[in-house]
């Protein structure tokens, strides 16, 4: 199935794109952004984004290492920013 007309990219092509890049490297974060560079093209009109999101969320490659998850509760606790008082 045609995903973007504009750049004639289909269901397979998007799949095929996100295995590639998976297989290369493991700890990617696969974005559409690197689906149209994998693919030598590039974003125009924007309208195919839901669906082109919604093919690339139904590949099992696409989802997040795990070694990658969570990472912002795995980090340490700094010290609160200093404030400006406020006045009244």
């Amino acid at each position: 199935m045609i995903i973007c007309h504009c750049q004639n990219i289909s269901d397979h092509d998007i799949n095929a794109a996100v295995d590639w890049m998976r297989a290369s490297d493991d700890k990617t974060i696969i974005t559409p952004g690197k689906v149209y560079r994998a693919l030598g093209k590039a974003a125009e009109c924007g309208g195919c984004m839901p669906l082109f999101l919604s093919t690339m969320r139904t590949n099992d490659n696409h989802k997040v290492p795990m070694q990658l998850r969570n990472l912002k509760t795995a980090t340490t606790q700094e010290e609160p920013h200093e404030r400006r008082q406020e006045s009244n």
